[in-house]
């Protein structure tokens, strides 16, 4: 009787796959501030991540919605997560032993914070520190538990990832995680495709705004500081007989209220048009129609949405803090985000000078074909290795 030598390969193939558990619940298919840039972050990573690790198990720990993938096993709560508070009492209550029960060897918590008592390493994304940065935006409830569970997930993780270098320089000052263990990697982007030059035309039409208009995206709470630009729009409208529309995009945050009301006060109703929440699948058209796209947010962990716009041709200007200047590069224009004359300033010169936009548009372009959701899942899928075989 022969039998064949047991070489090294055949004993590594032998070997089962190690199984990583995603924290997903706040995966949302809701229209509003949910299905904003963290709920896309946990979707695309659903999507890519399988393709980028074929050597591992993944379970998602997830909600609503479809699987995304086959190759993913989905795993539902045992109550209805919609709720914060029910989330957070299965996240630190059910997790763990969902995780036991699962035979994870690793678990991801993809927004912030994760199971407080866990037997497998943990890695965590630090998304960004707005609620340490600018404690005064949040209500207190959820800034004391954002500030406390964020704080502690990072200190017990294994690995910390982060959407930007910014964001990491934050987790080791604000959160004092070694730097040795912050890991940067950047989310990606996806877009549907452009509509033709008719279609954007149409789109204006249909919106009454064939004389063109000025875009802001993004959820509507105070760090997106959409005051400044309600100021700016009042300073053009003080100074020249033609302003431009500003169209604000986005679900309703926390504070959102005072917006209108602002706007009422500054007498800048007539010039400023709040179109609530936009599917995703119409974006592109907002973006693609619009001359300039503006984002004075006063901290972004990374800032979606300047890509997004940039990646439709449009020119952008975006607050000179955080995130944003890193992610827009040379392409766009950063300005202080205390300054609403600045801005004032560079959006008539910009309305002014359409040359200087499609040189913007251009460069734009090539900064957003820079981040693939591909090159994000196989960062992340190394982070898992790193930490499954090296510790």
């Amino acid at each position: 009787m022969h039998t064949l030598p047991v070489t090294s390969e055949r004993v590594a193939a032998a070997k089962p796959r190690l199984t990583v558990g995603l924290d997903a619940l706040l995966l949302s298919q809701d229209a509003g501030y949910r299905n904003a840039g963290l709920s896309r972050y946990i979707h695309q990573l659903l999507l890519h991540l399988p393709s980028a690790s074929p050597d591992l198990n993944l379970v998602a720990y997830q909600g609503g919605g479809p699987a995304l993938s086959d190759e993913l096993m989905v795993r539902r709560p045992s109550w209805d997560t919609t709720a914060a508070w029910r989330r957070i009492l299965w996240e630190q209550l059910a997790q763990p032993w969902a995780l036991h029960r699962d035979r994870v060897d690793l678990m991801h918590a993809m927004v912030n914070v994760g199971p407080m008592v866990h037997r497998c390493p943990l890695v965590v994304t630090v998304h960004d520190l707005t609620f340490m940065r600018y404690p005064e935006l949040f209500p207190a409830g959820r800034r004391r538990y954002l500030q406390h569970m964020t704080r502690w997930t990072a200190r017990h993780a294994a690995r910390v990832i982060v959407d930007s270098a910014c964001t990491g320089r934050d987790v080791v000052e604000l959160l004092d995680v070694p730097g040795e263990l912050v890991r940067v990697v950047y989310p990606g982007l996806t877009m549907n495709p452009l509509p033709a030059p008719s279609a954007l035309q149409a789109h204006r039409a249909r919106h009454g705004l064939d004389g063109g208009y000025v875009l802001f995206v993004g959820t509507l709470e105070p760090r997106k500081n959409i005051n400044l630009l309600l100021e700016a729009w009042s300073l053009l409208a003080a100074r020249q007989p033609e302003v431009p529309t500003l169209v604000i995009v986005g679900g309703k945050g926390w504070f959102y209220e005072s917006l209108e009301s602002r706007a009422r006060a500054l007498g800048v109703t007539e010039h400023v048009r709040f179109a609530g929440y936009v599917a995703e699948s119409e974006l592109s058209s907002w973006y693609g129609a619009a001359n300039l796209f503006v984002f004075p947010s006063l901290y972004e962990g990374f800032g979606f949405t300047p890509l997004e716009a940039m990646a439709c041709g449009t020119p952008v200007l975006v607050s000179n803090t955080s995130s944003l200047p890193e992610v827009v590069g040379r392409a766009g224009l950063s300005l202080p985000p205390d300054d609403p004359q600045r801005w004032a300033d560079a959006i008539a010169a910009l309305m002014a000078e359409p040359g200087r936009r499609q040189e913007m548009s251009q460069r734009g372009l090539q900064q957003a074909a820079a981040f693939p959701w591909s090159e994000t899942a196989s960062q992340t899928a190394e982070v898992y290795r790193e930490v499954l075989h090296n510790g």
